[in-house]
């Protein structure tokens, strides 16, 4: 698919859990590279090594370069498997050491989202329920579609690819929307996302004083 635009969409893919089969993480592959299909710039973030949020200081080398990879991001998708009937906490602790701000600078405001989940039983929504508010916490464009396949260890051959199936096709839906959603947002973020509030705010904010002697 061509874009015609000046660079490729730059997507992140978040995933939640360790395990050498993840299927959270093989999910988020196989998203990926229908993503690249399209003609976006796809990267991962790897957990591994990650702390505990508050268990290290923020200049922790994996903390560091998560935040610097949602930066470098212009869409993301979060891939996390449902357990105990919510988001694994290797997914919220990701997000936890996100920031809404670094400076005058936010990491995630903007940014389109795309949210998936995968489960070792029935079709459930519960995860991507919670990532949709944290989503909306961290001020990014979720967008309408997402993706939920059940009984997980089924649907994936032993390379890793997705089987043909309609839970894959609901995936290239996904991507293929998430595609367009930050095409049409990312040159618009600025504008979007400014508020009356934060002007009003700065507006009132005190002028620093002049040095004379400058």
């Amino acid at each position: 698919m061509s874009t015609g635009f000046e660079h490729q969409p730059r997507i992140l893919f978040l995933y939640g859990s360790l395990r050498e089969r993840s299927y959270s993480r093989l999910l988020a592959e196989e998203a990926a590279r229908i993503m690249a299909g399209f003609g976006a710039e796809v990267k991962f973030f790897n957990p591994r090594g990650l702390p505990l949020h508050g268990a290290e200081p923020e200049t922790h080398p994996k903390v560091q370069e998560l935040r610097e990879l949602s930066l470098w991001s212009e869409g993301q998708v979060w891939s996390s498997p449902e357990l105990h009937g919510n988001i694994s906490g290797l997914m919220k602790t990701q997000l936890d050491w996100i920031p809404l701000s670094l400076g005058a600078i936010r990491p995630t405001q903007g940014r389109t989202l795309a949210v998936m989940q995968v489960s070792g039983g029935s079709q459930s929504f519960n995860a991507v329920n919670t990532m949709r508010l944290l989503g909306r916490w961290m001020r990014m464009f979720t967008i309408p579609n997402q993706s939920s396949v059940a009984k997980a260890y089924q649907e994936f051959h032993e390379d890793g690819t997705m089987k043909e199936s309609a839970y894959r096709d609901r995936v290239v839906d996904v991507m293929e929307e998430l595609y367009r959603f930050t095409l049409l947002l990312r040159d618009q973020v600025d504008h979007l996302t400014d508020r009356y509030s934060e002007r009003k705010a700065n507006a009132a904010a005190p002028t620093p004083p002049t040095n004379p002697t400058q």
